[in-house]
């Protein structure tokens, strides 16, 4: 489930981890964020998001069913992905605890070798903009403090969009050209009367 989130909203680990059940908004299909939570010599430290800035994320709505179920019966208070004792995720521990493992039985379904968690975040950017999103969607999805630091990380990745915008502009040129003549028939046809 949580790798689901990282990889289909593009929050952090930490920001994930701090998650509570209040944050989740069904109706919307959104996650308010506007906390982090990292460890820190032992302790783990609630903090703001990496800009500071609070933001809600779109979130697709299946990823949104299954944080529903997962949600269902706690309090709006709880963590959304609590460690077993309630505490927040440590991601050291996730890491040792499942996720290289699977990252290591994973292979053979085409998963990169040493994905990490704080890739996953950066994934979620790929499908998006191949979905359409614009730059801006995805400063916002991210977290970013400017487009420019949204385009200097996936910049590359807008470059399949200048065939599509080539393709929508053919298409209006198409439209505008048909509409140009269908006037320009209508006038032949008034003067010829």
């Amino acid at each position: 489930m949580l790798v689901h989130v990282l990889a289909y909203t593009g929050l952090r680990f930490g920001e994930a981890a701090a998650l509570r059940v209040t944050d989740v908004n069904v109706l919307r299909s959104r996650l308010r964020v506007y906390r982090s939570v990292t460890q820190v010599n032992g302790e783990m430290v609630y903090g703001s998001t990496k800009t500071g800035k609070a933001r809600d994320v779109a979130v697709p709505k299946s990823v949104m069913a299954m944080i529903t179920e997962l949600t269902e019966d706690r309090a709006p208070h709880d963590l959304v992905f609590p460690a077993a004792n309630g505490e927040p995720l440590r991601l050291r521990n996730v890491r040792r605890d499942w996720w290289n493992r699977a990252g290591r039985e994973s292979k053979t379904a085409g998963v990169p070798a040493g994905l990490t968690p704080h890739e996953l975040p950066h994934t979620a950017a790929s499908p998006a903009i191949r979905a359409g999103a614009s730059v801006k969607s995805v400063q916002r999805m991210r977290g970013h403090s400017s487009a420019t630091v949204t385009l200097d990380c996936y910049g590359h990745l807008f470059e399949d969009e200048h065939d599509a915008v080539a393709d929508r502009l053919e298409a209006h040129f198409a439209e505008v050209s048909a509409v140009e003549c269908s006037r320009e028939e209508a006038t032949t046809l008034r003067v010829a009367r």
